[in-house]
């Protein structure tokens, strides 16, 4: 057993096994462990090069430690860590040890040089979680779930976990594994990489830790204007004459539209990545037309190649396709734009091969940016495939068992990279994945393919506020859910008069939807309308108003997207966030924050004209629907028809929320 110090990095080690522990960033310590001295591939690391930065390191018989501003690291000479905050001297966490005192810290061999890795620690009985990405479980604190980490549509795995113990975690490795917040561990687990490797800051405050974390991952752009205002979007408009006829009716209403989308089955093949100019045959015109009335394009892209295309022969032989370690090479049966009802086998472009970025980009640059559309969606980039068996996929980085979770975060880091180098600016991708740092590629996620209910909805609050942790400030849900609403039916049309009102202070702001009557089976055709108007009279007085709203809010949304740009604030946010000296705060898990001034409580149950509300103390708060000014520190029943959301200004906030 062994100490020693390289330069400001400080190295343990023991028959083939090495752990490495160095500054990285403000308050924060980079652990990596190894055996036989091998390492994970530099692509494969979601942290940025740090600002040079100085350790104190010191280093006795019994012990050996490492200080980083306010965290300190002590590791013993059998190899256990434990972190601590320097300056109240608190133990943050520590890992477990098994005997002697050994860690439970494992390297066991795979496949070559991989290993299946796990790193387990104490739990503490007080202790909550959060971040984590975006899941479905609907719990805001994860302590007492296990967490898959595989990217999953509706399943957006970012290794990032927030503790109310003051620290942040980040696992710093796209393997699938889990991690378990268990009462008695927490346990990190990659079923197959070359190394161990995770950070660790400290902060006095959810925002410190935030910012540090951020910091260390990237900062994303600041959000064009025009992104936060409403985006219409349905499954699916077929043709150009439809899409603008439901535009100009938009504007014959007058009612604010922002973005439309044009979503899958647009184009010639799958691969070929362009319109079909039967359905859409002047892209270019539709989108002078569009940008005269103040409306963006978004075009839905898929990462998937349909053998028949032009380009898959020319992909395959430049290693340009993700490869399957046994059987077919296919990744998905899917009927497609030339024969609509008959499967055909479709394959993934492999998007962290740098040569493959390069390429889809460029025909992207044919097949729409050449026609002015700027804005795309890039649905599908977890990649979703069946069977989900990552174990049998090659990427060019390795094995995907090691490597498959960062296909999103290089997904749309082609498109980002892409339109730098055509000179863009303000650039917006909505991905249905992300992984750690994609923020920095200009990612805005969306929760994936829900269903229309209430419970869905109820859900969707928790995974909003918990991605916004992950270092996502940009995020949204398709208003209504995606699967099932019916616009004639009472229960939807409640639901998505309740969806809209949560919707309208989201980061983003979008309606999408497969609407009843639809086809599941025969997905290649349109579902139901699902425009502002196709939900009843009542429905659209109120959804209307809301598009007024989110107009009158933008100057204040905007304040809080050059905020997540500059510090990485989350504009939405969780109460505690705001108020961490508030201890009930931290038990909300169903209001949240817009921003410092905007305190929101959707109503998320059927049938309810009311809800509990509790005002974070040390302020008063003024509910705009009464004008009434209510001291902080206390709950109250607020009353909420359907007209109306529970909102609650903060101090002498004075936003639009009454016309």
């Amino acid at each position: 057993m062994d100490f020693r110090q390289e330069k400001n990095v400080l190295i343990w080690e023991h028959s083939q096994e090495r752990i490495q522990i160095e500054p990285w960033g403000k308050d924060s310590l980079r652990v990596r462990g190894m055996v036989n001295g091998r390492t994970k591939a530099d692509a494969l690391n979601a942290l940025l090069p740090p600002e040079p930065c100085a350790s104190e390191i010191a280093i006795t018989p019994e012990q050996a430690s490492i200080r980083n501003g306010l965290i300190r690291a002590e590791i013993c000479p059998q190899g256990t860590i434990r972190f601590i905050h320097n300056e109240t001297h608190q133990e943050l966490v520590a890992e477990v040890w098994q005997k002697f005192p050994q860690p439970e810290r494992r390297f066991k061999s795979v496949a070559g040089d991989l290993y299946r890795v796990q790193a387990k620690f104490k739990a503490y009985p007080d202790e909550r979680f959060y971040g984590l990405g975006q899941h479905k479980h609907g719990q805001l604190n994860q302590k007492g779930c296990i967490i898959d980490l595989l990217q999953l549509n509706s399943e957006v795995c970012i290794p990032f976990a927030l503790s109310n113990r003051g620290y942040g975690f980040l696992w710093n490795n796209p393997a699938v594994g889990r991690v378990e917040l268990g009462q008695n561990h927490t346990r990190w687990i990659a079923e197959a990489t070359a190394e161990l490797d995770y950070w660790i800051t400290v902060g006095d405050t959810p925002a410190t830790i935030v910012e540090n974390y951020v910091d260390a991952t990237g900062h994303a752009p600041l959000l064009p204007e025009w992104a936060a205002g409403f985006w219409q979007c349905k499954l699916r408009y077929e043709t150009q004459d439809e899409l603008l006829a439901v535009a100009r009716s938009y504007k014959a209403r007058s009612l604010p539209l922002s973005v439309i989308v044009i979503d899958y089955f647009h184009w010639t093949l799958q691969g070929e990545w362009r319109f079909n100019p039967q359905d859409w045959p002047d892209p270019a015109g539709m989108v002078r037309e569009l940008a005269e009335m103040g409306i963006k394009v978004m075009v839905s892209v898929w990462p998937t190649v349909n053998g028949a295309s032009e380009n898959y022969a020319s992909m395959r032989a430049g290693g340009m396709l993700i490869e399957t370690n046994r059987g077919i090479p296919a990744h998905w049966i899917l009927t497609d734009t030339n024969a609509p009802g008959l499967p055909a086998p479709v394959y993934f472009y492999d998007a962290t091969n740098p040569e493959a970025r390069n390429f889809f980009w460029e025909q992207i640059q044919a097949g729409y940016y050449q026609h002015g559309i700027k804005v795309f969606w890039l649905d599908a980039c977890e990649p979703e495939m069946y069977p989900t068996d990552p174990e049998n996929l090659r990427y060019h980085l390795g094995n995907g068992l090691a490597v498959t979770n960062i296909y999103p975060r290089m997904q749309a880091q082609a498109f980002y990279e892409g339109m730098k180098a055509a000179d863009e600016e303000e650039i917006v991708t909505l991905c249905r994945s992300a992984w750690a740092g994609s923020q920095q590629f200009g990612a805005a996620v969306w929760s994936g393919d829900i269903p229309s209910t209430f419970e869905a909805l109820q859900a969707q609050v928790r995974a909003g506020m918990n991605i916004g942790l992950s270092g996502i400030p940009w995020w949204t849900t398709d208003i209504g859910g995606f699967h099932g609403g019916d616009p004639e039916s009472p229960y939807f049309r409640e639901l998505i008069v309740r969806w809209f009102q949560f919707g309208v202070f989201c980061p983003l702001f979008r309606l999408h939807g497969v609407r009843q009557p639809a086809d599941l089976d025969r997905y290649w055709l349109s579902g139901g309308p699902n425009e502002v108007w196709s939900f009843g009279d009542e429905a659209y007085e109120i959804i209307s108003g809301l598009l007024h709203l989110r107009e009158c809010l933008r100057p204040y949304i905007m304040e809080q997207m050059n905020a997540a740009h500059e510090k990485g604030t989350p504009p939405m946010r969780p109460l505690f966030y705001d108020f961490p000296e508030d201890v009930t705060a931290w038990e909300i898990e169903d209001q949240f924050m817009l921003g410092p001034d905007l305190l929101v409580a959707p109503i998320l149950f059927e049938v309810a004209t009311s809800r509990r509300v509790y005002l974070p103390a040390g302020n008063s708060w003024r509910n705009p629907w009464t004008q009434e000014t209510i001291p902080g520190g206390q709950w109250l029943e607020a009353d909420a028809p359907l007209p109306q959301i529970p909102v609650y200004l903060r101090n002498e906030a004075n936003l639009p929320i009454i016309p």
